[in-house]
Protein backbone atom coordinates (compact mmCIF):
# COMPACT_ATOMS: atom_id res chain seq x y z
CA UNK A 1 0.00 0.00 0.00
CA UNK A 2 2.50 2.47 0.92
CA UNK A 3 4.49 1.85 -2.65
CA UNK A 4 1.05 2.50 -4.22
CA UNK A 5 0.32 5.79 -2.22
CA UNK A 6 4.30 7.02 -3.30
CA UNK A 7 3.97 5.82 -7.21
CA UNK A 8 0.40 8.02 -6.96
CA UNK A 9 2.31 10.99 -5.44
CA UNK A 10 5.03 10.44 -8.31
CA UNK A 11 2.33 10.77 -10.57
CA UNK A 12 -0.21 13.52 -9.66
CA UNK A 13 2.00 15.24 -7.47
CA UNK A 14 2.90 17.75 -10.80
CA UNK A 15 0.83 20.32 -12.45
CA UNK A 16 -1.69 18.36 -14.47
CA UNK A 17 -0.99 20.95 -17.65
CA UNK A 18 2.58 19.32 -17.89
CA UNK A 19 3.34 17.04 -20.50
CA UNK A 20 3.91 13.12 -19.40
CA UNK A 21 6.63 10.91 -19.96
CA UNK A 22 6.25 6.90 -19.03
CA UNK A 23 9.57 5.57 -18.25
CA UNK A 24 9.29 1.82 -18.95
CA UNK A 25 11.90 0.05 -17.47
CA UNK A 26 13.42 -2.68 -14.95
CA UNK A 27 15.01 -2.43 -11.78
CA UNK A 28 17.40 0.27 -12.99
CA UNK A 29 14.74 2.80 -12.93
CA UNK A 30 12.10 1.17 -10.71
CA UNK A 31 14.30 2.10 -7.46
CA UNK A 32 15.58 -1.51 -6.66
CA UNK A 33 15.59 -2.36 -2.70
CA UNK A 34 14.94 1.21 -2.12
CA UNK A 35 11.29 3.85 -1.85
CA UNK A 36 10.21 4.65 -5.19
CA UNK A 37 10.23 8.18 -3.79
CA UNK A 38 14.05 8.18 -3.89
CA UNK A 39 14.47 6.48 -7.54
CA UNK A 40 15.78 8.60 -10.21
CA UNK A 41 12.73 9.04 -12.33
CA UNK A 42 11.06 10.61 -8.88
CA UNK A 43 13.82 13.12 -8.97
CA UNK A 44 13.83 13.95 -12.54
CA UNK A 45 10.79 16.48 -12.92
CA UNK A 46 12.99 18.93 -11.01
CA UNK A 47 15.74 18.57 -13.00
CA UNK A 48 13.96 19.32 -15.93
CA UNK A 49 11.78 21.68 -14.37
CA UNK A 50 15.89 23.60 -14.27
CA UNK A 51 15.90 23.60 -18.09
CA UNK A 52 12.07 25.30 -18.60
CA UNK A 53 10.75 21.25 -19.34
CA UNK A 54 7.56 20.75 -16.91
CA UNK A 55 6.99 17.10 -16.54
CA UNK A 56 4.71 14.88 -15.29
CA UNK A 57 6.69 11.79 -14.99
CA UNK A 58 5.11 7.96 -14.33
CA UNK A 59 6.80 5.47 -13.80
CA UNK A 60 6.64 2.13 -15.42
CA UNK A 61 9.08 0.15 -13.95
CA UNK A 62 9.29 -3.39 -12.48
CA UNK A 63 12.66 -4.91 -11.12
CA UNK A 64 13.03 -8.06 -13.76
CA UNK A 65 11.43 -6.99 -16.21
CA UNK A 66 12.39 -8.11 -19.80
CA UNK A 67 11.81 -6.50 -23.62
CA UNK A 68 9.25 -9.30 -23.45
CA UNK A 69 7.78 -7.95 -19.90
CA UNK A 70 7.12 -5.02 -21.32
CA UNK A 71 5.42 -5.53 -24.58
CA UNK A 72 2.42 -6.94 -22.59
CA UNK A 73 2.47 -4.42 -19.73
CA UNK A 74 2.69 -1.43 -22.30
CA UNK A 75 -0.78 -1.61 -23.85
CA UNK A 76 -2.72 -0.60 -20.45
CA UNK A 77 -0.08 1.90 -19.33
CA UNK A 78 -0.53 3.56 -22.79
CA UNK A 79 -4.51 3.25 -22.43
CA UNK A 80 -4.26 4.12 -18.40
CA UNK A 81 -1.76 7.29 -18.97
CA UNK A 82 -1.74 8.33 -22.41
CA UNK A 83 1.84 9.78 -22.29
CA UNK A 84 3.38 12.26 -24.50
CA UNK A 85 6.83 10.75 -24.57
CA UNK A 86 7.55 6.88 -24.00
CA UNK A 87 10.98 6.52 -22.42
CA UNK A 88 12.20 2.64 -22.78
CA UNK A 89 14.75 1.36 -20.47
CA UNK A 90 14.57 -2.42 -21.13
CA UNK A 91 17.09 -5.18 -22.44
CA UNK A 92 19.58 -5.42 -19.66
CA UNK A 93 17.50 -8.51 -17.96
CA UNK A 94 17.24 -9.86 -21.63
CA UNK A 95 21.48 -9.78 -21.72
CA UNK A 96 21.68 -10.98 -18.30
CA UNK A 97 19.42 -14.40 -19.72
CA UNK A 98 21.30 -14.45 -23.19
CA UNK A 99 18.67 -13.80 -24.79
CA UNK A 100 19.23 -13.16 -28.58
CA UNK A 101 19.97 -9.85 -29.96
CA UNK A 102 17.75 -10.84 -32.43
CA UNK A 103 14.91 -10.83 -30.06
CA UNK A 104 15.51 -7.88 -28.20
CA UNK A 105 15.41 -6.14 -31.52
CA UNK A 106 12.10 -7.55 -32.55
CA UNK A 107 10.67 -6.55 -29.12
CA UNK A 108 12.07 -2.86 -29.17
CA UNK A 109 11.14 -2.37 -32.17
CA UNK A 110 7.11 -3.49 -31.53
CA UNK A 111 7.37 -1.27 -27.91
CA UNK A 112 8.09 1.64 -30.40
CA UNK A 113 5.41 1.29 -32.47
CA UNK A 114 2.89 0.29 -29.66
CA UNK A 115 3.91 3.85 -28.67
CA UNK A 116 4.32 5.63 -31.72
CA UNK A 117 0.79 4.17 -32.46
CA UNK A 118 -0.86 5.81 -29.28
CA UNK A 119 0.69 9.04 -30.42
CA UNK A 120 3.38 9.33 -28.01
CA UNK A 121 7.08 10.49 -28.53
CA UNK A 122 9.76 7.56 -27.98
CA UNK A 123 13.02 7.96 -26.56
CA UNK A 124 15.26 5.12 -26.34
CA UNK A 125 17.56 4.25 -23.46
CA UNK A 126 21.13 2.40 -24.93
CA UNK A 127 21.52 -1.01 -22.39
CA UNK A 128 24.64 -3.19 -22.62
CA UNK A 129 25.22 -6.13 -21.09
CA UNK A 130 28.41 -6.61 -18.51
CA UNK A 131 31.55 -7.36 -20.84
CA UNK A 132 32.01 -11.13 -19.10
CA UNK A 133 29.12 -12.66 -22.11
CA UNK A 134 31.84 -12.49 -24.29
CA UNK A 135 32.90 -9.84 -27.07
CA UNK A 136 30.79 -11.14 -29.87
CA UNK A 137 27.39 -11.49 -27.77
CA UNK A 138 28.32 -7.78 -25.92
CA UNK A 139 28.94 -6.23 -29.49
CA UNK A 140 25.71 -7.45 -30.97
CA UNK A 141 23.72 -6.80 -28.23
CA UNK A 142 24.73 -3.10 -27.96
CA UNK A 143 24.24 -2.50 -31.33
CA UNK A 144 20.42 -3.53 -31.29
CA UNK A 145 20.12 0.01 -29.93
CA UNK A 146 21.83 2.02 -32.30
CA UNK A 147 19.92 0.33 -35.23
CA UNK A 148 16.89 0.64 -34.11
CA UNK A 149 16.99 4.02 -32.89
CA UNK A 150 17.97 4.23 -36.89
CA UNK A 151 15.20 2.25 -38.15
CA UNK A 152 12.68 3.63 -36.22
CA UNK A 153 13.48 6.81 -36.37
CA UNK A 154 13.36 7.56 -32.63
CA UNK A 155 16.02 9.19 -30.54
CA UNK A 156 18.73 7.64 -28.66
CA UNK A 157 20.14 8.24 -25.23
CA UNK A 158 23.48 6.70 -23.79
CA UNK A 159 23.15 4.13 -21.26
CA UNK A 160 23.84 5.65 -17.87
CA UNK A 161 25.29 2.20 -15.52
CA UNK A 162 29.15 2.68 -17.37
CA UNK A 163 29.26 6.25 -16.03
CA UNK A 164 28.68 5.23 -12.32
CA UNK A 165 29.89 1.75 -12.06
CA UNK A 166 32.99 2.45 -10.91
CA UNK A 167 32.71 4.84 -8.77
CA UNK A 168 32.44 4.19 -4.99
CA UNK A 169 28.81 4.02 -3.06
CA UNK A 170 27.42 4.55 -6.45
CA UNK A 171 26.52 1.01 -6.93
CA UNK A 172 25.00 -1.78 -4.80
CA UNK A 173 27.54 -5.03 -3.70
CA UNK A 174 25.79 -7.73 -6.88
CA UNK A 175 28.10 -4.83 -9.27
CA UNK A 176 24.61 -4.52 -10.84
CA UNK A 177 22.17 -2.07 -9.03
CA UNK A 178 22.47 1.86 -8.79
CA UNK A 179 22.42 2.77 -4.93
CA UNK A 180 19.99 5.20 -3.46
CA UNK A 181 23.08 7.64 -3.13
CA UNK A 182 23.24 7.01 -7.03
CA UNK A 183 19.57 8.34 -7.83
CA UNK A 184 20.17 11.82 -7.82
CA UNK A 185 23.03 11.76 -10.31
CA UNK A 186 21.83 9.66 -12.16
CA UNK A 187 18.19 11.85 -12.80
CA UNK A 188 20.57 14.22 -13.63
CA UNK A 189 22.29 12.68 -16.25
CA UNK A 190 19.08 11.75 -17.67
CA UNK A 191 17.63 15.34 -17.95
CA UNK A 192 21.31 16.19 -19.41
CA UNK A 193 20.23 14.03 -22.04
CA UNK A 194 16.44 14.86 -22.39
CA UNK A 195 16.67 18.18 -22.29
CA UNK A 196 17.78 18.76 -26.23
CA UNK A 197 15.55 16.47 -27.21
CA UNK A 198 12.46 17.81 -25.70
CA UNK A 199 13.46 20.99 -26.80
CA UNK A 200 12.91 20.33 -30.06
CA UNK A 201 10.15 17.44 -29.88
CA UNK A 202 6.79 18.91 -30.93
Amino acid sequence: MIRLLSLLFVCFSINVNAATLLVLGDSLSAGYQMPIEKAWPTLLPDELAQNGHQMRIINGSISGDTTGNGLTRLPSLLQQHKPDYVLIELGANDGLRGFSPKLVKNNLAKLIDLSQDSDAQVILMQIQVPPNYGKRYTQAFAQVYPTVSKEKNVQLIPFFLPEIITSEGLIMQDGLHPTEKAQPWIAQFVAEQLNPILSVMP
